[in-house]
C-alpha cells in the first residue's frame, strides 16, 4: 500500500512493508527494556554519511538501516519538500516504546526535524497516529496501526499537528526514522515562518510538556 492522505492540509504518506523482513525482523527481536513505569523508553541513534554518531544498537544493524533506507528517505523528502533536501546533516533511528497507558499531546514537530518519520514494530495490535489540520484537533485522521507499515511528513511550524497515545492493553514499539538538521533560521525561511516566535516554542515547549503534558 502506497498513500496520500489528501483531506489534511499537508502530505502524510504512508507506505506498507517498508522495511526488509530481515531488518523488520532483526529490530523487532531486539532486547528492549520495556519498563512500564516509564511513559517512554527510548533508545537513541544517529548516523550520516560519514559514520555513526551515537549509537545504542549493535552498530552493524544500525550502519545497514542507513545504507537501505537513506536514499528512499531523501526521495521521500524531495517529493514532501524538495527546499529542504539541502539542509539534510543526519539521521534519527530512534527505538521508542509507548507505554500502554501513555498520550502524548497534539504537536506538530520540532523544526530540526525535515523528514519526521515512524515505522511500526509491535505488537500486531495497538494505535496508530492521528493528524489534525490544527491544534484544537479538527478533521482528525486516523493511520492504523499495522506492522512494517511507515508514515512520513515534512513538518512545518504550527500546520502539521499530530499525537499519538497506548492503548490500554500493551506496549507500543516503533522505529522513529528522522532526517535531521541543526540549520533552524534555513527551515523557517523555506517554511516561510517567523523564526523569532517559532524559536520560543522550540526552546520553551519540552518544560512545557514535562509539567503541564501539553505544548503550544
Amino acid at each position: 500500500m502506497e498513500n496520500n492522505l489528501f483531506n489534511l492540509n499537508y502530505k502524510v504518506k504512508v507506505l506498507d512493508n517498508f522495511l526488509s523482513e530481515e531488518d523488520f525482523s532483526e529490530l523487532c527481536n531486539l532486547k528492549i527494556d520495556q519498563n512500564t513505569n516509564k511513559e517512554f523508553n527510548i533508545l537513541h541513534n544517529e548516523i550520516n554519511n560519514n559514520g555513526i554518531i551515537k549509537s545504542s544498537i549493535d552498530e552493524n544493524l544500525l550502519k545497514r538501516l542507513h545504507k537501505n533506507y537513506h536514499d528512499r528517505a531523501i526521495n521521500i523528502l524531495r517529493e514532501l519538500n524538495e527546499k529542504k533536501v539541502e539542509l539534510y546533516e543526519h539521521s534519527d533511528f530512534s527505538i521508542i516504546v509507548t507505554s500502554k497507558n501513555s498520550k502524548f499531546p497534539i504537536h506538530d514537530d520540532i523544526p530540526n526535524k525535515l523528514l519526521s518519520g515512524v515505522i511500526y514494530l509491535s505488537p500486531q495490535k495497538n494505535s496508530g497516529t492521528s493528524f489534525y489540520n490544527d491544534k484544537k484537533g479538527s478533521n482528525k485522521t486516523n493511520i492504523d496501526w499495522k506492522t512494517n507499515r511507515a508514515v512520513f511528513f515534512s513538518r512545518k511550524e504550527r500546520e502539521t499537528w499530530h499525537s499519538y497515545e497506548g492503548d490500554g492493553f500493551n506496549n507500543r514499539v516503533a522505529l522513529v526514522y528522522n532526517l535531521v538538521t541543526s540549520k533552524i533560521k534555513d527551515v523557517f525561511r523555506i517554511e516561510n515562518k517567523n523564526y523569532f516566535f517559532g524559536n520560543l516554542r522550540l526552546k520553551y515547549n519540552p518544560y512545557i510538556h514535562k509539567f503541564f503534558k501539553t505544548t503550544i
